[in-house]
C-alpha cells in the first residue's frame, strides 16, 4: 500500500550484460559473467541484472541457466515482450523480470517501453508472468501516462528511465531530475515499487539516490567499464558508498 516512502537502504541491482559483451568479442568463456555476479554479490550488491536480448549480443541462454543455479541474490531478467522470451522467463522463474523495449539495431535500450499504445499487447505478459510468481517490472520514462497505465496492467513495479537526466547538461539536467521526481512520487502514490535506471555513473548517481520513492538502482555499464581500471569490486563498492551517501542524505531532509 502507498504510504511514506520506504527509508532503508537502497539497494543496487548489478547488470553483468557487459562482462558477457566481452567474452563474445573473442568467444570462449572469459570472462566469466557468473564469476562476476558472484565478486557483485561480495561487493555489495543487492541483486543480479541480465538481458537477454533476442540477438544474443550479450548474455546468452547458458548464462541465464547457470545465473538462476548458481547466484544466491536475486536474478531481474530482462526481456522483450515475445513468445521466446516469456519461455525463458517462465523456464528460470528469475525472481523479477523487467519488460524493455527492444529493437534489433539501438546499440542499447533507447527510452522506456510505450505501456499507453502497446498496452494490449503487454497484458498477456504481464498476466502470464504475475500468475507464474515472477514480479513484474515495466521499463519506462517518467511521464504521468506511462506511470498510470502501469498501474492499470497490473505491474508490480516500474523502473523509470534515467538515461535522459546522466546525458543532460545544466538547466536540462534539473528539468530532467524533476520529472524524475514527480514521476517516482506518482508511481509510489499507486502503491508501484519504483525502481530507477540507465546510464548512471558517479557523477549522477547521488541525486537520484536522493529520491525516497526509489527503492532500488540498476547499474551495468559504468560499472564494467570502471572495472577496467579498478576491478569489479573496487567499482560496485564506490557505487554503493555513493548511493548509500545520496539516500543519507535524503533521509536526513526528510527527517529536518
Amino acid at each position: 500500500m502507498p504510504g511514506k516512502p520506504d527509508r532503508r537502504p537502497l539497494r543496487l541491482g548489478v547488470n553483468i550484460d557487459h562482462v558477457a559483451t566481452i567474452r563474445n568479442a573473442r568467444g570462449g568463456h572469459h570472462p566469466d559473467p557468473v564469476r562476476a555476479a558472484h565478486l557483485a554479490a561480495r561487493a555489495g550488491a543487492d541483486g543480479i541484472t541480465a538481458h537477454l536480448r533476442e540477438d544474443r549480443r550479450h548474455i546468452s541462454d547458458h548464462d541465464i541457466a547457470r545465473l538462476s543455479r548458481e547466484i544466491d541474490l536475486p536474478l531481474n531478467l530482462e526481456m522483450a515482450a515475445t513468445e521466446e522470451m516469456l519461455a525463458v522467463a517462465l523456464r528460470h522463474q528469475p525472481h523479477a523480470a523487467c519488460i524493455v523495449p527492444e529493437k534489433r539495431e539501438e546499440l542499447t535500450t533507447e527510452g522506456g517501453l510505450d505501456v499507453v499504445g502497446g498496452r494490449d499487447h503487454l497484458a498477456r505478459y504481464v498476466a502470464a508472468l504475475k500468475q507464474a510468481g515472477i514480479l513484474v517490472t515495466l521499463f519506462i520514462d517518467p511521464d504521468e501516462g506511462q506511470i498510470r497505465a502501469s498501474h492499470a496492467l497490473g505491474a508490480d513495479q516500474v523502473e523509470l528511465h534515467t538515461g535522459a537526466y546522466c546525458e543532460a547538461q545544466g538547466e536540462a539536467r534539473a528539468r530532467e531530475l524533476g520529472r524524475l521526481v514527480a514521476g517516482a512520487a506518482q508511481a509510489h502514490a499507486l502503491g508501484l515499487e519504483v525502481h530507477a535506471g540507465h546510464g548512471l555513473a558517479y557523477d549522477t548517481v547521488v541525486d537520484i539516490a536522493r529520491i525516497p520513492e526509489i527503492v532500488e538502482l540498476n547499474i551495468g555499464h559504468f560499472l564494467v567499464g570502471e572495472a577496467i581500471f579498478c576491478g569489479l569490486e573496487a567499482a560496485i563498492a564506490r557505487m554503493r558508498a555513493l548511493m548509500d551517501e545520496g539516500r543519507g542524505l535524503a533521509t536526513r531532509a526528510h527527517l529536518g
